[in-house]
């Protein structure tokens, strides 16, 4: 199908197959699919949604419980009226390139509503837990009619940055759990939330509470935000789902009273898109040089051992590159 009708077909309300097919293109990295896939991100980027959209990002360490987290929190969002797609970035199959984890399967109550569409995608090896097509991805569910997007991601790392760099908020959980593992969040992310929600609290309900005084606690260290926003703790029950309104309720705050920042936010956030969209393009042409010239391991070794020093092979080889590449 040709991309400007699958744009079309994913703009109509019987849309859900033709958004799956969509994605899949600009997840390709097939080099047939180059062209189509650019051509459809082209026709997101120019539509513009019929509703106000947000994009949360939702991350947190292993076994805290996101997947339960975001089926509740969902839900909650279906019963204020909102259209939710949730983009699940899985680790990639070094066997098959595929998702690993497979969310669809771990969200099985929101699976069921017509209002929401859930995509596990692979993160083809990105160390943020964000693949490349994710934020075209994000565009085509905001064109499908989709108005609030939640991207989760593979876990806590300090790559996590990336997840907080497309979209307007992020929500860090956290689990009732020792000072160690506190103590790794804040060396990562805890600066990028703009809120923090303790899970499990209806089983660990005296843990949950120390941990959120802890949380609180290393907040009150961090420098002032520029955006004038307080980031808070709170303590919830995603399987009882005690306190998850409260977080859809911080959240609606926060879209409401950042509005003109986030504005200039998603700005800035095409710019970093740009520039990724170089490198990735710059790699790929690099990558198809060094097997049109037979630069395999084998003949790579020898050029190491020609120059000695990889940073003079390394220069000798882009040089070369560089020559071809000019017209």
């Amino acid at each position: 199908m040709a991309p400007a009708n699958l744009f079309a077909a994913l703009t109509t309300p019987h849309h859900r197959r033709a958004l799956g097919r969509a994605i899949t293109l600009v997840e390709s990295s097939r080099p047939e699919d180059l062209a189509p896939a650019a051509e459809l991100i082209a026709l997101a980027e120019q539509h513009t949604p019929r509703r106000p959209t947000f994009r949360l990002g939702i991350s947190g360490t292993p076994g805290v419980g996101k997947s339960t987290f975001i089926e509740a929190y969902g839900q909650e969002l279906v019963r204020r009226g909102h259209r939710l797609a949730v983009l699940a970035i899985d680790p990639t199959s070094s066997l098959s390139g595929g998702s690993i984890l497979g969310d669809k399967t771990r969200m099985e109550l929101l699976t069921r509503l017509p209002e929401v569409y859930i995509r596990p995608s692979p993160n083809a090896g990105e160390l943020g837990g964000v693949g490349p097509a994710s934020r075209a991805a994000v565009l085509l569910c905001e064109a499908a009619g989709y108005d609030y997007i939640i991207v989760e991601t593979v876990g806590v790392g300090q790559s996590e940055w990336q997840v907080h760099s497309m979209t307007d908020a992020f929500l860090l959980l956290a689990q009732p759990a020792s000072g160690d593992e506190l103590q790794g969040i804040k060396r990562g992310i805890l600066e990028l939330a703009d809120h923090l929600v303790v899970n499990k609290a209806d089983h660990f309900p005296k843990e949950a509470r120390l941990a959120a005084a802890e949380l609180r606690r290393s907040l009150h260290l961090a420098p002032a935000r520029p955006d004038g926003w307080t980031v808070e703790v709170a303590t919830a029950s995603a399987l009882t789902g005690t306190g998850v309104g409260e977080v859809v309720d911080r959240m609606q705050h926060y879209r409401e009273q950042q509005h003109a920042h986030l504005l200039a936010r998603r700005g800035e956030q095409r710019i970093l898109w740009l520039h990724e969209q170089l490198r990735r393009e710059l790699l790929r042409r690099l990558a198809g040089y060094l097997e049109a010239a037979g630069l395999d391991n084998d003949q790579l070794r020898l050029r190491l051992d020609q120059h000695i020093t990889i940073p003079a092979t390394a220069d000798v080889i882009l040089a070369d590159f560089q020559q071809n590449s000019n017209p």
